[in-house]
């Protein structure tokens, strides 16, 4: 049953629609009432059963205004929320802002302010602009993630990973950016550039701070079983990311140094094909293999050279292939062979063992060095079938076999693989084993704005952590906090200089900052019980609203945010703080904005300001576009007149709503083609919003129900259409309906359940008969619903038009589509 207004808001009432006036006075109202707060429940939470679910948007960096792309995502997030609430349940949507890292810091260098002061102003303006949108949002659990009671527990949390063994500090190959002064992970090198700024990343050697992610690779990967509803698009980057590899490792050996070299490689049937040996730039053995040689000199340039270059440059596929030539060899354990060891840039010291057996008849990029330096090319895999194949030959299934490989020849290469490294762990020169893609996440940064990492370095103790009694370690105020290669806390030496917590002896802080993805890895978490001071969450707080129901965010994040989040989610649930193993059961990912056919973007000058259209056309017109342009998924062009048409729309609305309906409502709710369009659109509605998650649909429905209201405002069911209408339009435009609601003679549509359909409503007393001749379309019809076949073609048959089409001509057929249409074939 559709609920009717209680009162009548007449025709003569009809007044011009204000979007300003009207969106102030309910924006002003739900902040007064505080219409969005969710409480938490009262400890213990047995006993409260009520359905709940948590929405939640990534939050944004206060590094400038809102734009288009946040307009989306937050209205996506808006709509499930309203929706959501208004079917019972308990909707937990809070809001933050990532304030600490490189977009903020950045943000303030190029204005001239503190990064303090341009942040702290900037989530002014945002949370103004996001209540301008008039989102529904929990303004009580607010938050930044530069604030000292937020980053203490960012710091608590840091130290439980270092007791854990999962957070280190060694010195590493690292990458590192010329424009930005700070170290990146490889997570945020793009094509061999910053992802921030662009520019092209160096290789540098520091001692930096890497958390143990890859002692969860097995889980990250296994427990992706636990999502409900993820993209396949974003697991498949995080597994790509992850790459799990089985294989075997082989030890090679030097006879001349006394020394071993493990690899690792998927393809030990190859290893009769071994024609070479590279070692990266950076392996431990690369001086001692030189040294007194005269290939040291040659040697040592070349590595030089390449620690100048980025990792991601090296692995570029498209790159040329260097290297230099060692003047040593190694063995090769299936068949005693020496291979010349060579030292190449395209071998990483941080995937594998930073040395491969080179295979150059099966690998495209030995293939490629071989080419580039005359060696050797052997083929030891072929077509099953005997087949002539070109090299590299790269097949690995059954399909291809093993040829010049000893008592292996002839075998099919899955059974080759396992047989050969069954062989090398029987002589103990190997072994079967699992290899991960995945590297430690390393999170020093070299930057001023960020959270202090909690460790102390002392002379005498080594690394000692800070004393939980004593976190925060507050940032400290400097003079100067331009990045010039080094971190400038070193400079403030107040705060540098504090005794050792082990021996009491003089000591020096950390001054490396937390990479800023550290304090959005958990950040969703702390929504649930942000107030609290003594831990990040209670566990039964967090665990009655998490994990999270719907994420929503962008899928730039597939392998950053996103994977680091699940890596503390677990961390979190091993130390028994949280108990649920995955943050986020249901992911969505919305479409880019374009405009001029480039991503809005300050740099092109396509940027439309969203504050402009606001106050030209209203919130609720802007929300409303920024859906209706398409599957909220796809990227989306930003048509200038679009916006202009949703607010035609809301005008209409309003008008047809004020002049449709009658002064005396009918008691009971009539049976009339409009009041079962009002079903109809209900049904609808909630399926698309509930069930597909297709977000722009629903417009275009309540839009058709809208104009069928304009064309019958006398049908009896007109106030039904009406409320309905307005009900449905409320997630999308809530200002405009709460007013026409108040105005139909309710009250708190926020409040009030989803309007429901009745299934006998849904079913239609005629239909409207399509009518072909020869398969074009000549004549359209309604006629009654379940007619038999030969009465439609009997009703097509007698339609004047369709008489004139036959006229003459012999029916040779009929086809008829029962419930849509008659072609009526003739000659």
């Amino acid at each position: 049953m559709l609920r009717a207004p209680v009162g009548s808001i007449g025709r003569e009432m009809t007044e011009r629609y204000d979007p300003q006036t009207v969106e102030r006075r309910w924006q002003e109202l739900w902040r007064r009432e505080k219409a969005f707060t969710v409480p938490n429940p009262e400890l213990p939470v047995a006993g409260h059963e009520a359905p709940r679910t948590y929405i939640l948007e990534m939050l944004p960096y206060p590094s400038g205004d809102l734009h288009m792309g946040h307009v989306k995502n937050y209205t996506l997030g808006d709509v499930i929320t309203h929706f959501r609430r208004r079917n019972g349940m308990e909707v937990l949507r809070p809001m933050g802002y990532d304030a600490f890292g490189l977009p903020a810091e950045n943000a303030a260098i190029h204005e001239g302010g503190h990064p303090r002061t341009i942040t702290e102003r900037n989530i002014a303006a945002i949370r103004a602009q996001m209540a301008r949108m008039g989102w529904a949002i929990d303004w009580s659990r607010e938050f930044s993630t530069h604030e000292p009671e937020y980053y203490r527990q960012t710091q608590w949390l840091f130290l439980k990973f270092y007791e854990r063994g999962l957070a280190y500090r060694q010195e590493a190959p690292v990458n590192w950016c010329p424009n930005d002064q700070t170290v990146l992970a490889n997570e945020q090198v793009i094509d061999g550039r910053c992802e921030r700024c662009g520019t092209a990343v160096e290789a540098k050697s520091l001692e930096q701070w890497f958390f143990k992610i890859t002692d969860y690779a097995d889980r990250l990967l296994d427990e992706m079983a636990l999502l409900e509803s993820w993209p396949e698009r974003v697991l498949m980057m995080q597994r790509n990311w992850i790459g799990r590899s089985e294989g075997a490792e082989v030890v090679f050996r030097i006879d001349a140094l006394n020394a071993e070299i493990p690899v690792f490689t998927t393809r030990p049937d190859t290893l009769f094909g071994a024609t070479f040996f590279v070692l990266a730039p950076e392996h431990p053995l690369v001086g001692s293999l030189v040294a007194g040689t005269d290939r040291a000199d040659e040697v040592a340039r070349y590595v030089q050279a390449v620690r100048a270059e980025s990792t991601a440059a090296r692995a570029s596929a498209d790159r040329e292939k260097t290297g230099v030539f060692t003047g040593r060899t190694i063995t090769n354990p299936v068949n005693g062979e020496e291979l010349p060891i060579w030292i190449a840039d395209y071998v990483l010291m941080e995937y594998g063992t930073g040395a491969i057996m080179g295979v150059p008849g099966h690998d495209e990029r030995d293939f490629e060095f071989a080419e580039q330096f005359g060696l050797e090319i052997r083929q030891v895999v072929e077509p099953s079938d005997g087949s002539s194949a070109e090299l590299p030959y790269l097949e690995k299934s059954p399909a291809a076999r093993s040829v010049s490989s000893a008592e292996f020849s002839g075998l099919k290469t899955p059974e080759a693989i396992t047989e050969i490294t069954s062989w090398l762990a029987d002589r103990g020169v190997g072994k079967g084993t699992i290899h991960f893609r995945l590297r430690d996440w390393l999170l020093s940064r070299q930057r001023y704005w960020g959270c202090p990492i909690p460790m102390i370095h002392c002379d005498a103790c080594g690394t000692v952590p800070v004393p939980e009694e004593d976190l925060p370690v507050l940032l400290p105020e400097v003079d100067d906090y331009v990045p010039k290669g080094r971190s400038p806390l070193a400079a403030a030496q107040d705060w540098l200089c504090v005794a050792c917590p082990a021996c009491g002896s003089q000591a020096q802080r950390e001054t490396d900052t937390m990479d800023t993805f550290v304090d959005s890895s958990w950040y969703f978490l702390r929504y649930c019980d942000a107030r609290c001071a003594e831990l990040p969450v209670r566990r039964e707080i967090v665990d009655y609203w998490a994990p999270i129901n719907q994420y929503i965010g962008g899928v730039e994040h597939a392998i950053l945010h996103l994977m680091y989040a699940r890596f503390f989610t677990k961390v979190m649930n091993d130390l028994g703080l949280v108990g649920f193993r995955e943050p986020f059961l249901r992911l969505f990912t919305q479409g880019m904005i374009y405009r001029f056919g480039a991503k809005m973007s300050k740099s092109k000058g396509n940027v439309v300001a969203p504050d402009e259209l606001i106050e030209r056309f209203g919130a609720d017109a802007l929300r409303l576009y920024i859906l209706f342009m398409g599957p909220a998924e796809d990227d989306a062009e930003w048509q200038d007149t679009g916006i202009e048409g949703t607010s035609r729309f809301l005008k209409r609305l309003w008008r047809v709503v004020h002049e449709a309906v009658p002064t005396t409502p009918p008691p009971e709710e009539p049976d009339t083609v409009l009041a079962r369009k009002a079903h109809q659109t209900v049904a609808k509605v909630t399926d698309d919003i509930g069930r597909r998650f297709r977000l722009n649909t629903p417009i275009a429905a309540v839009m058709e129900l809208v104009n069928e209201i304009s064309k019958a405002p006398d049908d009896p069911g007109a106030h039904v259409a009406c409320s309905t209408a307005v009900s449905l339009i409320q997630p999308y435009a809530p200002h405009i309906a709460e007013e026409l609601w108040e105005r139909l003679g309710n009250e708190r549509l926020w409040e009030e359940p989803w309007p429901e359909h009745d299934p006998a409503m849904l079913t239609k007393d005629t239909f409207e008969l399509v009518v072909q001749v020869n398969g074009k379309v000549r004549e359209r019809v309604e006629v009654a619903t379940g007619l038999a076949d030969d009465d439609l073609i009997e009703a097509a048959t007698a339609l004047p038009k369709i008489r004139g089409q036959l006229d003459g001509k012999e029916l040779r057929r009929t086809v008829v589509v029962s419930g849509k249409l008659v072609n009526l074939v003739v000659a």
